[in-house]
C-alpha cells in the first residue's frame, strides 16, 4: 500500500473538500471510494484507505469511512480523537 500522503495527493481538490465535508468519521460517496481507488492506482486499490462503518445504506450497501489513521492524517490526531468522543 503506498504512503497515506502520497495517496491524498492525488486526489483533487474538489474529493479533498467532499472528503473534509463529511468530516473524519463521514460516510464516503461511491464517487471519493472510486477517487481514492483511482489514487492508489486502480480499481479495488484504495481498499485500506477505507474500511467499512458497521453500518448499510437503504440499498445493503456497506458504509465506507476511512481507516483512522488516514483520518488521523487528513484531519489531524486532535479533530479524529474529538469525533470519537464527543462531550
Amino acid at each position: 500500500m503506498a504512503k497515506i500522503a502520497d495517496v491524498l495527493g492525488r486526489l483533487t481538490p474538489e474529493e479533498l473538500e467532499e472528503i473534509h465535508a463529511a468530516g473524519p468519521h463521514g460516510h464516503l460517496t461511491r464517487r471519493i471510494v472510486e477517487a481514492l481507488d483511482r489514487a492508489a492506482g486502480g480499481p479495488g486499490s484504495g481498499r485500506g484507505y477505507y474500511v467499512p462503518a458497521g453500518s448499510v445504506s437503504g440499498t445493503g450497501s456497506p458504509h465506507l469511512i476511512l481507516r483512522s489513521d488516514v483520518a488521523a492524517w487528513l484531519f489531524g490526531a486532535p479533530a479524529t480523537a474529538a469525533a470519537a468522543n464527543p462531550a
